[in-house]
């Protein structure tokens, strides 16, 4: 989808009426809106991006700069102009989401994989599938718990290099021989049994490396 070429509106909607999608949304941070009130400049803040669905704004991004405005409004709502696209889907919203450069924080590999999820991205779900295939979840939130992996983006790395079959397997021994602490979830592990099983695939014994 070519979301740059993609028509749209610009509409001053009232503050009460915008909506935070929590399914590909990341979370607000207080600190970066703290610091937009802090430094803020009207003529360099930019629309927030909002879809039109259903008779619903469901806000794409922006959301700090909406709470950024309302702060400096004394906490009450009021009109702001947004950027409004019509006929988005859920998923295409998920996906731009996930897509955002330019001014926007850069989002976390765990924020971006939970938007690309949500998006039905083919990629993302296949990592997902291999990575619970060896009983192990991912991270999208960045605490830390047993059989969790946390370091997506090194993750997703080694499912693009080595594909889903190495993947798993190497994630299923890391499961099995430490029970899925998460200390043995880290990405010099990961990488290391990745590519100890990529180069000695048709050698070694499977029930060997685990103990």
């Amino acid at each position: 989808m070519r979301f740059y070429s993609y028509p749209y509106k610009e509409i001053s909607i009232n503050s009460a009426f915008l909506e935070i999608p929590a399914e590909y949304q990341r979370k607000l941070q207080m600190g970066k809106v703290k610091q937009m009130v802090a430094e803020f400049n009207g003529i360099i803040v930019n629309p927030p991006k909002v879809s039109y669905r259903d008779g619903r704004y469901i806000v794409i991004d922006g959301q700090h700069t909406i709470v950024g405005l309302k702060t400096l409004n004394g906490g009450n709502d009021l009109p702001i102009l947004c950027r409004v696209y019509v006929g988005l889907t859920k998923e295409e919203e998920a996906l731009v989401f996930a897509q955002q450069t330019g001014a926007s924080t850069p989002l976390s590999a765990g924020a971006k994989l939970r938007a690309k999820l949500v998006g039905q991205d083919v990629e993302s779900h296949a990592f997902l599938a291999a990575t619970e295939a060896a009983g192990l979840q991912l991270g999208t939130d960045h605490v830390r718990a047993n059989r969790k992996i946390i370091c997506v983006s090194t993750a997703l790395k080694e499912f693009r290099q080595y594909g889903p079959d190495i993947y798993t397997e190497g994630l299923r021994a890391i499961a099995e021989a430490w029970a899925g602490d998460p200390d043995s979830l880290r990405p010099g592990i990961i990488q290391g049994v990745m590519r100890f099983i990529a180069l000695y695939k048709d050698e070694y014994k499977y029930d060997r490396l685990v103990k």
